[in-house]
Order: structure tokens, then C-alpha cells, then sequence
């Protein structure tokens, strides 16, 4: 098979099993070191329910992130802009960040809005935000390139999340994010990968200890490192003293609408 993300050669690396029942052919990119599945005919199959059920760590992980974006927007880029949590899930990050003060808003086409009813944005051509972030979303993607285009229509800017590769080919029996059991994890990327995937667009890529950042912008790496680790610790709470949290004008306009 050719990269998706390369277009260069790549080598059957393993087989596995999926869903307990279908064996299914991972290949590795020469160049860029894209990881990735054949053709995933067991999709629907996988996404019976959008989010599988192992996923245990969703509540930490937008409370975690909620922390260490709004220190991230807050010194890094226009505060008072609008924000997309794109492919949001049951739209917990949303409904954080605008408690938080940052005017977020949802999209997700596969997944019912349980926590930030009434932020829905239908992405029309023109529909543009400061930045867009993206979740545990990569690792889902079919056609990585192509999904990112799409992104970039909307933002110059995007901040997202996804394990990556911490040697050449972890061992499936010893990486619990191959996600053999749901099926739903296709895509998977070194840094390198993110790299290639970056340039391809004329931008550049950050990695910041989980966090990866695709954007035009020059950032100092190490700086982003820092206010990283500062927004799990005290930092977060001043900022959230600076900010104006939206919780009760959100609802007094979702009243008036209804």
C-alpha cells in the first residue's frame, strides 16, 4: 500500500485481530513512519457507540485539558475569539471552557450534544476560529491528510491530542492503544509523521509532552513546555480569576430562546 500521508512506500508490519474477529494488516510507511490499517470495512461495526465504553478516561482528560488551553489561549492567542472543539464528543470540553470564559463551540456530526446544547456550529465555508482543537480524534482518522484540509478551512490553528509511537513498532500485545478490542483506532504517528504531515501545509509542528500543536504561528518550544506544566498547577486558577465565566449568560440565553 502507498502512505495516505506521504504517498511513499509502505510494509506490512503485523496482523491482528479486531473486535475479537476480524484479522486485520497494519502497515508502516518508510518515510514518515505512518502506522496504519488496511481499509477499515469494520467501522460501523465499531461505532455502534460513537465512544466505546473502555474509555475510562474521558472526564480527566477534558478536565485536564481544560486547564492547560485556557493558559495556552490565554498567553498564546486571541483570548476573546471564538473557539471549535472539533469532533466534541458529548460536549464536555465545550461546556468547560465557556464555564472557563472562552467562547467555545461544538461540532460533531456522530455524536449526540449532552453537556453544550445550544453551541452547535455547522461548519459552512465561511465559518472561521481562532483555533480548532481535536481531542483523541487522529488516532480515528481514515485519511489523515484529507481530514486535516477540512480542519484548516476552519482555522489556521490546531491543537490536538493523540498517542504517539514511543519506539519504531510497539508490540501489539504490550500498547494498550492499538484498541484491538473496539476497533475504532486506525491511525497511528510518530513525531516525524506529524512533521511531514505539518509541512505538507506550509505550517509548523509543536509537540508538547501529549499535546500537539499544527499551526503558522512561531512559538519557542520550550516555553509552550512550560506553560504546559504551569496550567495543571496554580496558574490555571488565576487565569480563570481574569476570565468572565459564561455558565449563567449561556443560560439565561438558552432561556430567552425557548
Amino acid at each position: 500500500m502507498i502512505c495516505k500521508i506521504c504517498k511513499s512506500n509502505t510494509q506490512q508490519i503485523f496482523t491482528s485481530k479486531i473486535l475479537k474477529k476480524y484479522d486485520v494488516k497494519y502497515f508502516k510507511c518508510d518515510n514518515c513512519g505512518y502506522l496504519f490499517t488496511e481499509e477499515p470495512f469494520w467501522l460501523e461495526e465499531a461505532y455502534s457507540r460513537s465512544i466505546n465504553l473502555s474509555d475510562t478516561g474521558l472526564l480527566d482528560r477534558n478536565i485536564y485539558f481544560s486547564k492547560v488551553l485556557s493558559v495556552l489561549i490565554f498567553f498564546c492567542f486571541d483570548r476573546n475569539g471564538s473557539f471549535l472543539d472539533y469532533a466534541g464528543g458529548y460536549g464536555v470540553f465545550t461546556r468547560l471552557m465557556r464555564d472557563i470564559g472562552f467562547d467555545f463551540y461544538w461540532h460533531d456530526p456522530y455524536t449526540q450534544n449532552l453537556f453544550a446544547n445550544g453551541f452547535e456550529k455547522d461548519l459552512i465555508s465561511n465559518s472561521r476560529f481562532e483555533l480548532l482543537t481535536a481531542f483523541e480524534v487522529f488516532e480515528h482518522l481514515v485519511n489523515p491528510k484529507d481530514e486535516l484540509k477540512k480542519m484548516l478551512q476552519h482555522s489556521d490553528t490546531i491543537i490536538f491530542s493523540t498517542e504517539l509511537m514511543k519506539q519504531d513498532i510497539p508490540d501489539p500485545k504490550d500498547w494498550w492503544y492499538y484498541g484491538f478490542d473496539h476497533g475504532q483506532h486506525i491511525s497511528f504517528y510518530t513525531k516525524r509523521t506529524l512533521n511531514v504531515l505539518a509541512k505538507q501545509f506550509n505550517l509548523k509542528y509543536y509537540s508538547v509532552r501529549g499535546l500537539h500543536i499544527i499551526t503558522p504561528k512561531s512559538f519557542n518550544n520550550y516555553m509552550l513546555v512550560l506553560l504546559k506544566i504551569l496550567g495543571s498547577f496554580g496558574l490555571f486558577q488565576i487565569i480563570k480569576l481574569g476570565m468572565k465565566s459564561k455558565t449563567f449568560t449561556d443560560h439565561l440565553n438558552i432561556e430567552n430562546k425557548s
